[in-house]
This record gives C-alpha cells, sequence and structure tokens, in this order.
C-alpha cells in the first residue's frame, strides 16, 4: 500500500499547494481593490512567507511547508495561509488515539504516518466583514488513508444573506459527491464547532468531515477538491460586499469579544491545534489562526 499511495499523496500535496496560491493570489487583489472606505490610505497588505519545519525525536527530516501570513492590511488584520507535509512516526500517545478513533489496529507496530493540508484563518479589520476558517488535508497511514476538512463563518455582526451565500455555495459545491453530503456535511461542522463552555457555536457554521475514506481514492480526492474549491466563492463575494462599511467602537468592541470565542475554542478544543503541537510542528504555525486582538467580558 505504501509504494501504491506515492502518487496519491504527490497529487494531493500539490493539489493544496495550488489551493493555496489561488487563495493568496484573491487576499492581495482584495487588499488593492480596497481605495475607499475605513483604512483606505493605508499601504496594501501583503504575505509574509517563512518555511516551517516539523522537529522529527532524531533530528533527522521529517517534513515541513510555508506558513503566509498577512498583518495589517487595508482589508485583513490578520490573515494565514499555511500548507505543510510531514512525516515520520507517531509517538505512544496518537498511536493509542488513532487507534481508538480510527480503529486502525497495528498502529504501534508500524506507527509510520504522513500528511499533507492547507489552513486558513482570517481576521478582519472591518468587523462588518465576518472573519473564516477552512482546511483540507490528506492523512495516511500503512493501515489506511483518509481526508477532511471543511470551512466555517464566524461573524461577529451577522447578516442573514451572507450566511445563506456561504451556506449555498458549499451546498453547491458538495451536492455532486451526493444529495445528503451537504446536509451531513453542515450538521457535523455544527456539531464540531460548538463550544461547550460557552453553550454555544463559534460561529454561524459551515461544512466539515473527517476520516473521510470509502475507499475509492480518486473519488474521495475530488470531493475534498470541491470542498477546497468552494472557499473563494463562498467567501469573497462576503468581503467585497461589506470592506467599506463604517464600523463604531461598539462594532470593533463586539468584534474583540467574538475573538475571545475563537481562541477559547482553538486552544481548548480544536483536533488540528492539538495534533500540530504533539507532533513537533512549528508552533507558530500551528497557533497562527489565534486573533491579533481579543477581549474578554
Amino acid at each position: 500500500m505504501a509504494d501504491l499511495m506515492e502518487t496519491e499523496k504527490a497529487q494531493a500535496a500539490a493539489w493544496f499547494r495550488q489551493l493555496r496560491d489561488q487563495i493568496v493570489a484573491a487576499f492581495e487583489a482584495l487588499e488593492d481593490a480596497q481605495t475607499d472606505g475605513p483604512l483606505s490610505d493605508m499601504a496594501p497588505g501583503r504575505f509574509e512567507v517563512t518555511e516551517t519545519r516539523r522537529a522529527a525525536p532524531d533530528g533527522g527530516d521529517a517534513g515541513g511547508g510555508l506558513m503566509s501570513v498577512m498583518r495589517g492590511g487595508r482589508v485583513f488584520e490578520k490573515v494565514g495561509v499555511n500548507i505543510s507535509t510531514v512525516y515520520g512516526e507517531l509517538g505512544p500517545e496518537a498511536q493509542v488515539a488513532m487507534a481508538a478513533r480510527k480503529g486502525l489496529p497495528g498502529m504501534t507496530e508500524d506507527p509510520r504516518f504522513w500528511a499533507s493540508g492547507i489552513s486558513l484563518v482570517a481576521h478582519m479589520q472591518n468587523p462588518h466583514c465576518p472573519a473564516v476558517h477552512m482546511n483540507t488535508r490528506m492523512f495516511w497511514t500503512p493501515h489506511g488513508w483518509w481526508f477532511g476538512g471543511g470551512s466555517d463563518l464566524n461573524p461577529c455582526l451577522e447578516y442573514d444573506e451572507d450566511t445563506r451565500h456561504f451556506h449555498s455555495v458549499q451546498k453547491a459545491h458538495c451536492d455532486p459527491h451526493g444529495a445528503g453530503e451537504y446536509d451531513r456535511l453542515k450538521a457535523w461542522a455544527d456539531e464540531y464547532f460548538y463550544i461547550p463552555h460557552r453553550g454555544r457555536a463559534r460561529g454561524v457554521g459551515g461544512i466539515f468531515l473527517d476520516d473521510h475514506c470509502t475507499g475509492d481514492w480518486v473519488a474521495d480526492f475530488a470531493f475534498i477538491q470541491d470542498i477546497g474549491r468552494a472557499f473563494l466563492p463562498a467567501y469573497l463575494p462576503l468581503i467585497e460586499k461589506r470592506r467599506g462599511t463604517e464600523w463604531s467602537d461598539a462594532d470593533k468592541d463586539a468584534q474583540l469579544v467574538h475573538r475571545g470565542l475563537y481562541a477559547e475554542y482553538n486552544l481548548v478544543y480544536d483536533r488540528g491545534t492539538k495534533f500540530g503541537l504533539a507532533t513537533g510542528h512549528d508552533a507558530n504555525a500551528v497557533l497562527m489562526s489565534l486573533p491579533p486582538m481579543a477581549k474578554w467580558v
């Protein structure tokens, strides 16, 4: 199985890089287009790109990626678009967790893994522009492979028409893969992005799936690609519509409080954050998702 998957791994990693390049270009174009309204007199934001490396226990090669972060732009206060391809052996705790959650026997005998993906989080200057998260990924072990990912919208000031648009685009990209797939992934996102200690979701939802493996790699890869392709048409029109809206001090305060929810979720519950830190990936890249400023009441 390991030899047979090398081509598929390369295809997946190349796709995540392609999606990253498209999003980075689109976000910098938004910065250039912001020529009136709040903060338009600032220089347009640009991504700073840094190579990241995963720390292997033996000091050997364990992969890495690119961390692309824009700070203090006209539209984006902080946005990160990261890609990574990492590999090595899972530690004892991860082996036990993986075997239990995935139902994969033999993890302790052969704990090798390979993972590649893209992760994006955007925190906006304008409180009328929603924050957003998106990721897609492929994970492989000698005992099985699967895809995961999705995206969810996190406005501090909610607009029903924005929520409807975001979900309608997600649905249009899920529908070719099965009539019930959007409903399934939406329900999964509602459950996954819920903050138990607050008794509420962190946003207005989206789509999410994990452990996705039907046995047909081509079909599963096509599904995860469409989840990635949905992101820009779902999100860009919302920012283009709201980026010039004037805001008040009360609006900004509401944004900072809402960001506290995002920080709490990512630090307490998010599986991707926990996995990245536990497997030795660059901590700055893993914690890129945190907002630049937040507050708690």
